[in-house]
């Protein structure tokens, strides 16, 4: 396992000066993030797709800090009710697709969306109550005539790019637990695989720690962020009160908060090695959705709290302790008995 960090959260710095500070934090994987004018700062697509040497150069100055690209990082609505949205999402996810290609990542990180309820809605709906006929009706409708359809023909494309999707449970999202995600993986089939963000899990009080075993292979990339409870709002409030705003974060019942700030060191522990335990190797990528603090702090605080947790790589064969010390048979059923 290795830190990386989502280069929406370095949109503080220019470019060059924020590979800079990211390397300078021991960061060693970039999940470079597509989304919108902002993150052109980081990854300009169209430019990058048409011009051969800025590609070249954009490469070269990730190259040459030693980062990888975990993955691209396209998340956005693709399922939304305006046309205009959806067909706009349409056409970054296949310059994402290009671009990944092109660069030779294999992974694409991103959100399934939030369909209309109906045909001709206006505003995307997000069922949270299944207790009545018509709201099962208009789930099944959702996945039926939206998800699966736009998902099918959309995994083709990255397919054909080589790329696997891994979507992020989200709250809000059609997609939001581990068991929505393994119903879109058995609708279009191997290419679909998870992003765990664990802090969108905490919010639905969904076991973290389960998650990850219960995906197992299936899980493809992580991002690491916290969610801190504020009891006394969620005594009167529950976690799906609607009358706070993130500009109010001392009265809300949640907040996204730095790894650390809402689960002990020992969780953290804990969710280290369960990914070992699965065989999960690839990057922990930091995201810095505080509210109530500076980014730069933010992730410095973050990767900071991480770096001692993460293990390098499992040991090779020949270099366990218990081979070292000639103790063979505690992995080897060579011995015949009686």
């Amino acid at each position: 396992m290795k830190i990386g960090v989502n280069t929406l959260f370095l949109l503080p710095f220019d470019f060059e000066e924020g590979l800079d500070f990211a390397q300078k934090q021991g960061v060693e994987m970039i999940e470079i993030a597509c989304l919108g004018e902002a993150s052109r700062k980081f990854c300009d697509l169209p430019k990058l797709l048409s011009d051969p040497e800025a590609l070249k150069r954009w490469k070269g100055a990730l190259d040459d800090r030693g980062f990888t690209i975990s993955a691209y990082s396209a998340h956005g609505n693709g399922l939304s009710p305006d046309p205009a949205e959806a067909k706009q999402y349409s056409e970054h996810f296949r310059r994402v697709c290009r671009l990944a290609e092109a660069t030779g990542v294999d992974l694409l990180t991103l959100n399934a969306g939030s369909p209309p309820g109906a045909p001709g809605d206006s505003c995307p709906c997000w069922v949270v109550d299944p207790t009545n006929a018509r709201n099962r009706a208009i789930l099944r409708w959702q996945w039926e005539e939206r998800v699966i359809p736009f998902w099918r023909e959309h995994a083709a494309v990255a397919r054909d790019h080589g790329c696997r999707l891994a979507f992020e449970p989200w709250i809000g999202d059609i997609v939001h637990t581990p068991v929505t995600v393994m119903k879109l993986r058995e609708a279009i089939g191997p290419i679909v695989g998870c992003n765990l963000d664990p802090s969108h899990l905490f919010v639905q009080h969904i076991d973290v720690l389960e998650t990850i075993a219960y995906l197992g292979d299936r899980l493809l990339h992580v991002h690491v962020k916290d969610t801190r409870m504020e009891p006394r709002n969620l005594k009167l409030q529950g976690l799906l009160d609607t009358t706070q705003t993130p500009s109010n974060p001392e009265k809300r019942s949640w907040t996204f908060n730095l790894i650390g700030w809402g689960h002990d060191r020992q969780f953290w522990r804990d969710f280290i090695t369960t990914l070992r335990f699965i065989g999960y190797e690839g990057a922990l990528s930091v995201e810095m959705e505080c509210d109530y603090m500076d980014v730069r702090e933010g992730l410095e605080k973050s990767i900071q709290f991480l770096k001692p947790l993460v293990m390098g790589p499992p040991p090779g064969k020949g270099t366990g302790w218990w081979e070292l010390a000639g103790f063979h048979q505690i992995t080897e059923d060579d011995i015949e008995w009686p």
